[in-house]
């Protein structure tokens, strides 16, 4: 494989929970041994890029905060350019919050008085919280989730679930889809990877545990894909899937740690 820049997912490819997936570090040594300074692209919205280098840090990973790109960040990014004025409600976490904060979005506690409602994934997502979202579509124009991910992997080796459960959750309610949701493969995750990598599509690799959402990432933006089994997908999933539904990734991996092989 020609890899000239790369996008590598967090969440069941570098990680579990707080755990390295085995693998990992061979397999990010790899890509910087070839000069390819990856760009860590996670749908997780629950931290900030900045927070995220310094989880990597701890893990071992020595990364810039300008080198990482989240759901949060690219929902943030859009809130502040499109609707910064505008009363948005969040179901979501403190993390998402804060991350919306900083870029000057006016958030409200109230859900009656939402113009922008935002759903993402929290641990704190009960019956009030639903009612709340519920209560916020009533009055809201625009209607954001941060990602699709409807499940993300944990480090008891269970699925858990993410921002799309919550998404469906409070649409469903009010028989709405969000006017957007962002994180991979949307296209305005598509076009920040693509501010951030300097090479062209078909040298880039995108490479994680889902496919679809990483895989399908790098096939909608025209560039090479691997797939690792260490996360969401396990090799029965992946051979059971629909290829007429689901993209076909260009190599598959036990873990990160392969691609020194396929490099």
């Amino acid at each position: 494989m020609d890899v000239r820049g790369a996008v590598v997912d967090l969440d069941g490819t570098v990680y579990r929970g707080g755990t390295l997936v085995d693998g990992a570090l061979a397999g990010i040594e790899a890509l910087r041994d070839r000069g390819v300074d990856p760009l860590f692209v996670t749908n997780n919205p629950t931290r900030s890029p900045a927070e995220y280098a310094r989880r990597l840090g701890e893990m071992g990973l020595d990364v810039a905060p300008d080198r990482v790109l989240s759901a949060g960040s690219v929902t943030a990014q859009f809130l502040a350019d499109h609707h910064a004025d505008e009363e948005t409600f969040v179901v979501g976490s403190d993390g998402l919050r804060e991350q919306l904060r900083a870029v000057g979005v006016a958030l409200t506690g109230d859900p009656e008085d939402a113009a922008v409602l935002v759903t993402s994934h929290t641990y704190g997502f009960d019956y009030e919280a639903l009612t709340e979202g519920y209560w916020a579509l009533q009055s809201a124009s625009t209607f954001v989730g941060t990602d699709p991910d409807l499940t993300y992997p944990s480090a008891d080796g269970r699925d858990r679930p993410g921002s799309g459960a919550i998404t469906n959750a409070v649409g469903g309610v009010a028989d709405r889809d969000p006017d957007h949701e962002f994180g991979k493969p949307s296209p305005e995750t598509l076009a920040a990877v693509r501010e951030r990598l300097d090479c062209k599509p078909e040298h880039c690799l995108v490479v994680g545990d889902r496919l679809d959402t990483d895989v399908a990432l790098g096939a909608t933006g025209g560039m090479q894909t691997g797939l690792v089994l260490s996360g969401s997908t396990s090799r029965a999933v992946y051979e059971a899937r629909d290829p007429q539904t689901m993209p076909t990734p260009d190599v598959v991996l036990e873990h990160l740690g392969e691609l020194r092989t396929v490099l």
